[in-house]
């Protein structure tokens, strides 16, 4: 009985350690990008011209398998607040110092004809997809694009793959309920712990972002509030924030209402 409380200890005590060095790890490649406006480092090591490629195929499927709205008055207005956006994010990134980026942005704005669908999504190298024509939401997508939390997932999950994997032969010869039990706990502990918490700083890292440049494009950076509490008040039940990929609605609008002040500084309404 001894023998055995020993080896879960000494299993315990590799993954312990294990966890610890990958951890330490997540913090050193945490300097290897900057995200633009918040400053905040992070983790992307996987090559923009790969996920460039990746991304114009799965946007080219993503249209063949979708229909387009047909409504050529809000399909221009779109574009045109996609474009007024973009090039807000544009003259940001000339302004600090960030223009190479820039080569990486073939903006593209299509709005797909789902009346269901309350949704936009933008893809590294600026391609985006709106099921609604909120400024709101172009500014938000947009500003995901330009803050790279396309690679920054990807290489979050490459992490934890490896993570996973190393672990597995780790334990490989212990008996199989160790393996189990020891894998579980570290891919739930990866999930709430690391990829959740991130993907909700996505969430609000673009929202900070997505006002700043909707007012530098000219538009009222107050109607992100009223946007979403009329999505709050659409959704249905949710589960506990610390379980989801998305801040909780309040948590949302409060962060948002906080940044207000900043990102009124650079709005100017159209005509003055």
């Amino acid at each position: 009985m001894r023998g055995t409380e020993n080896q879960s200890g000494d299993v315990l005590r590799r993954a312990k350690r294990f966890i610890s060095g990958l951890t330490a790890c997540v913090f050193f490649l945490s300097g290897c990008a900057t995200v633009p406006i918040t400053g905040r480092k992070q983790i992307s090591f996987i090559p923009y011209a790969d996920m460039l490629a990746l991304s114009v195929d799965s946007y080219r499927q993503l249209l063949d398998k979708s229909t387009l709205s047909p409504d050529t008055k809000t399909v221009r207005q779109v574009r045109t607040i996609g474009g007024r956006i973009a090039r807000a994010a544009e003259n940001f990134l000339r302004e600090n110092g960030m223009a190479k980026e820039l080569k990486y942005y073939v903006w593209e704005f299509n709005l797909i004809k789902d009346d269901k669908t309350v949704n936009a999504f933008c893809m590294p190298g600026g391609k985006v997809a709106v099921y609604t024509r909120l400024a709101v939401v172009i500014a938000h997508e947009v500003a995901h694009a330009i803050a790279n939390h396309g690679a920054e997932r990807m290489s979050q999950m490459l992490l934890a793959q490896f993570g996973t994997a190393m672990l597995a032969e780790a334990l490989k010869r212990k008996d199989e309920k160790t393996q189990q039990y020891l894998l579980l706990a570290f891919g739930i502990g990866t999930n709430v712990g690391i990829v959740l918490p991130y993907s909700r700083l996505h969430e609000k890292e673009a929202d900070y972002i997505g006002l700043i440049l909707m007012a530098r494009a000219g538009y009222d950076p107050e109607t992100a509030v009223t946007f979403w509490q009329r999505m709050n008040e659409r959704s249905g039940t949710r589960p506990p924030e610390f379980l989801s990929t998305h801040p909780a609605p309040e948590t949302r609008i409060e962060a948002i209402r906080a940044a207000l002040p900043e990102a009124m500084r650079y709005y100017k309404p159209p005509g003055n």
